[in-house]
């Protein structure tokens, strides 16, 4: 598979269908109690079509983390359009604390399968942090947020949200800490 070629339709499927039991599989926490032939097995197709799209549970890993990444950038360009700036970049944020919240499954994978640093997983932390920096850009020009924090400190905040995810009232406490983010950036009165 080339990324100048694109794929057959039904191939397109097969791909589909294997990132999507990926998916399920990373979330229900259960992908390392399957040999990777018999994923393909689950997913409905055959070894060869997990072999020619995923040669390795790393490349499977990084598709799913891929698609992951672009559809919260996907989701941070449809708020930007159509909420305004403040409230669209606080309702990101909130998003990515359900999306952790709802696959920490698939976190506890890429940390297991990728513990060097994968390019796949620098690649897709500058995604999102540069859909945060466009959010917080476009706040700050149309005056809503203070001017004096950047995308980065959001990040790291985000990234302490995921890190305390064993905490007993993680939700509740991760929702605080987006509040406070929320409102340390409110321009002062």
């Amino acid at each position: 598979m080339t990324a100048d070629k694109p794929l057959r339709a039904d191939a397109q499927r097969k791909r589909e269908a294997l990132l999507a039991k990926a998916r399920e599989l990373f979330d229900a926490g259960d992908f390392f109690d399957l040999r990777f032939d018999d994923f393909a097995r689950l997913a409905g197709v055959g070894t060869g079509t997990l072999y020619r799209h995923f040669p390795t549970r790393e490349a499977l890993a990084e598709a799913v983390y891929h698609g992951e990444v672009a559809a919260l950038c996907d989701r941070a360009r449809q708020l930007q359009a159509t909420l305004p700036a403040a409230e669209a970049l606080a309702t990101f944020l909130r998003g990515m604390v359900d999306h952790i919240h709802a696959h920490e499954g698939l976190a506890r994978t890429f940390a297991t399968l990728m513990t060097h640093r994968s390019g796949a997983l620098t690649e897709g932390s500058q995604a999102l942090e540069q859909a945060v920096t466009d959010l917080v850009a476009i706040a700050v020009k149309d005056g809503a947020i203070r001017d004096d924090v950047d995308a980065g400190a959001i990040m790291m905040a985000l990234h302490g949200i995921a890190a305390a995810h064993n905490r007993p009232n993680w939700r509740t406490e991760a929702d605080g800490v987006i509040t406070l983010v929320a409102n340390g950036l409110r321009r002062p009165l």
